[in-house]
Formats: C-alpha cells, sequence, structure tokens
C-alpha cells in the first residue's frame, strides 16, 4: 500500500484544525464531569395540622452560590437552594438543597473563570436543582413548587458592577 501524508505526519506539530497532538491542546475547554445532590433536607414540622389550612402559604427561595477548586483542573459547584413555606407565623415545610457539578476546566483566563463558575455553571445545574426540590415538596404532600428560571449570569455581572463601584469609591464598609 501506498502511505498517504494527512498531513498529520511526525513533522507536523498541528493537526488540520491548529490543535496540538496527544492531549498538548492549548485551547480552553470546560466540561460538566458530574452533578449531584450533595445535601437535600425536607421539614414538616407541623403535620398534619398543616394540610387542614385554607389558606396557602407564603413561600421565600433563597439561593447561593460557592465554588471552590478540588483539583488542579477541576472545580465544584454548588447551588444551595431554601424554600421556606409559611402559613400565618407557622412553617409549612423547608426544603434545603445543596445540588453540586464538578467541572473540568482546562486552559481558561483567570479573567473568565469566575463569571463562568458564579454565572454560566449555576445556569447549567439550576434546571436540575429545580426539579430535586420540585419533586421533594411534592413527595412531602404539597403541590410541587416550580421555580422561575433564574438569569443567573445577569445576576453575577450586576454583583460585580456594585463590587467595582465599592471599590472605586473606598467604599468598603465598616468593621
Amino acid at each position: 500500500m501506498d502511505e498517504q501524508d494527512n498531513g498529520a505526519g511526525i513533522g507536523n506539530q498541528t493537526g488540520q484544525d491548529g490543535a496540538l497532538p496527544n492531549g498538548a491542546d492549548n485551547a480552553p475547554a470546560v466540561g460538566l464531569l458530574s452533578q449531584y445532590v450533595k445535601d437535600l433536607s425536607f421539614e414538616n414540622p407541623n403535620a398534619p395540622a398543616v394540610f387542614q389550612d385554607a389558606q396557602g402559604p407564603e413561600i421565600n427561595v433563597q439561593f447561593d452560590i460557592a465554588a471552590n477548586q478540588v483539583a488542579d483542573d477541576a472545580h465544584e459547584v454548588t447551588l444551595k437552594v431554601e424554600v421556606r413555606a409559611e402559613t400565618q407565623g407557622r412553617v409549612t415545610f423547608l426544603v434545603e438543597l445543596a445540588y453540586a457539578g464538578l467541572f473540568g476546566v482546562r486552559n481558561v483566563p483567570m479573567d473568565a473563570l469566575q463569571p463562568f463558575l458564579l454565572g454560566e455553571a449555576p445556569r447549567l445545574l439550576f434546571p436540575f436543582a429545580r426539579r430535586v426540590v420540585a419533586d421533594t415538596i411534592r413527595d412531602g404532600g404539597f403541590p410541587p413548587l416550580l421555580l422561575e428560571p433564574i438569569d443567573f449570569n445577569s445576576l453575577y455581572m450586576q454583583q460585580a458592577e456594585q463590587r467595582d463601584a465599592q471599590l472605586a469609591s473606598g467604599n468598603f464598609g465598616q468593621a
């Protein structure tokens, strides 16, 4: 057979797309390696009396995002969701969820890493966390709560602008 030169011979250091061979690629890459429920709690402290209330509960939803590096090329992002429902000042139910994703991150510039970890990564995790919350509330005997979509990227940008404004004005708060 005739040997053909397909451009990937020993003397050629890059392929047709400019990528380096054998994993020596230096292009930015991000991937979701795994996602999981890290912690889940459901409380229904006033059952069965809460099921006889004619008035629907007042629902308060809080979110928090945490990111930490767990290996050279891996970061864990945790989306914390707390749903507290109260009727006439007493707790109807309480759900606390920590839903996490393990993201592989390679060759991402530092100025792009934090916006990804605190804006885009929670956006990717949110639909799954939303389902866990809805299923947990339904399994607790209540109608499922479908959380509205959240624009985590916009929230991150707003917080970054507020932080930058505080730094520019020299207003760091008081101890």
